[in-house]
């Protein structure tokens, strides 16, 4: 009865029955994982789950269409170009699935390494041209083109374009050190030598993209970044102290006025967000001024932006303070004496 059956519909069979198979081995992949991440303790993200998952599909489902071809063959007269179209495609979702998977292990790496996703799209564009140019060669190499003169080509346009982007290139070196150093990253807050600063957003193949607080973003060429001075309050860790000044009356008692400063530092630390509650502030007199006694309040916060609040609040509640303790701010006094003339 099955000789008895059309080509196509044999043909059609079997393409629905791969199909089916493809489906059955991509489900099956899945639940492996699952009891394999319950026996062993490893737990993927299900991003890496379903892009080997559908690696596999592509994988069955090529391999099906080429038995189909070799076995049944359908059409006769294109049997070595769709071949030929077959392997092409496997290789192509070979290079997808390895660069895909790479990319994603990074960035899992990246997540664990700085408990955040950072955005660097510099590796994944590096990635992708490697391995798809390794997969353009095999497939040249598949459709029995020979190689070598378009290496030597390649080799001749690529010193051409390199003086003709020269300060492209320079870029996208710059932004390999920037990462490969390690001093800057997404998600730091930086300020450049010119006093630009804010968080970086990304490190492209060209440019530094930083985000200021009042959310505009700047732009900076990667060899500017790598030839300028740059402070980095993310680095060694975010938590950093700030100084508040202050300034007292001559007539006030510095003993009380350096318990009372204490006190609403301690305070402002414990309940203000932001604020290191377990460091110790203290002050530091250092000014005989003109109308006050000058000296700095040492605070500490856990990241540069916490900064802000945290002196708000510390210098509301020192100033509400001081008025219940009777502990004067002054403020410039000037007397003028005016000679009347004759």
């Amino acid at each position: 009865m099955w000789d008895l059956l059309p080509i196509y519909l044999k043909t059609f069979i079997f393409i629905a029955l791969v199909i089916a198979a493809s489906f059955t081995i991509k489900w099956g992949i899945k639940k492996k994982f699952s009891f394999l991440e319950k026996l062993v303790g490893i737990k993927l993200k299900e991003k890496t789950v379903n892009l080997i998952s559908w690696a596999f599909f592509l994988w069955v489902f090529t391999l099906g269409l080429y038995l189909v071809n070799e076995l049944h063959n359908p059409l006769p007269t294109l049997n070595p170009l769709i071949n030929k179209l077959l392997i092409i495609f496997f290789i192509f979702s070979l290079v997808w699935f390895i660069s895909q998977l790479i990319i994603t292990l990074i960035t899992q790496y990246l997540t664990q390494r700085f408990e955040v996703i950072p955005s660097v799209s510099i590796i994944e564009l590096l990635i992708k041209i490697i391995i798809f140019f390794i997969g353009f060669i095999l497939v040249l190499d598949i459709l029995k083109i020979n190689i070598t003169p378009f290496i030597t080509s390649l080799g001749i346009a690529g010193l051409a374009v390199g003086l003709a982007l020269k300060d492209t290139l320079e870029n996208l070196f710059s932004g390999l050190h920037i990462l490969m150093a390690k001093q800057i990253k997404p998600g730091d807050y930086i300020m450049l030598d010119n006093n630009l600063e804010g968080f970086v957003e990304d490190i492209s193949w060209r440019n530094t993209i930083i985000r200021q607080l009042s959310n505009n973003l700047i732009i900076v060429p990667n060899s500017k970044i790598s030839s300028s001075v740059i402070v980095n309050y993310s680095l060694p860790e975010p938590e950093l102290s700030i100084l508040v000044g202050v300034g007292v009356s001559y007539d006030s008692d510095l003993n009380k006025v350096e318990r009372v400063t204490i006190e609403v530092a301690k305070e402002v630390l414990n309940t203000v967000n932001g604020g290191v509650s377990e460091f110790e502030p203290f002050i530091r007199y250092h000014t005989f001024g003109d109308f006050s006694i000058n000296f700095n309040v040492i605070l500490r916060v856990k990241t540069y932006v916490d900064r802000y609040l945290v002196a708000h609040e510390f210098i509301k509640k020192l100033h509400q303070r001081y008025k219940e303790e009777g502990i004067t701010i002054p403020f410039p006094i000037r007397t003028i004496y005016l000679q009347k003339t004759s």
